[in-house]
């Protein structure tokens, strides 16, 4: 019944059900809600296992860079030693050249002496 627009009161059981539909529509809701932060967590979980295991991964190619960069430093300053001692062969084997042709040259005036003093006497 309604009295000036008001309704009337629901019954006590249409009361207790419509409570006992929401007290079970609540709890629906709370263990779907519960269910999604659990599935939220375990994704959380697996997430921080992937980075875990991907900066462990990024660690290693880290140190092998770091090893890598120290092999070619080293490859570096013996390219480098090596430089210098090429430059240094060809120092001494340029030396060596104009030595033997002063010796040719020599060995040559030489010749060229014995042989004006041979046909000279004759």
């Amino acid at each position: 019944m309604s009295y000036a627009g008001y309704s009337q009161l629901p019954s006590g059981s249409d009361h207790e059900q419509r409570q006992q539909q929401l007290a079970a529509s609540t709890y629906d809701v709370l263990q779907r809600t519960g269910d999604s932060i659990q599935r939220s967590n375990q994704i959380a979980i697996e997430t921080e296992n992937m980075g875990a295991e991907v900066l462990g991964e990024l660690g290693e190619q880290r140190e092998s860079l770091l090893r890598t960069t120290r092999r070619l430093e080293d490859a570096d300053q013996d390219l480098s030693k090596s430089r210098v001692i090429i430059r240094k062969l060809g120092r001494e084997v340029l030396y060596n050249k104009i030595i033997l042709v002063c010796i040719i040259l020599l060995e040559l005036g030489i010749l060229i002496g014995l042989l004006v003093l041979k046909f000279a006497h004759l």
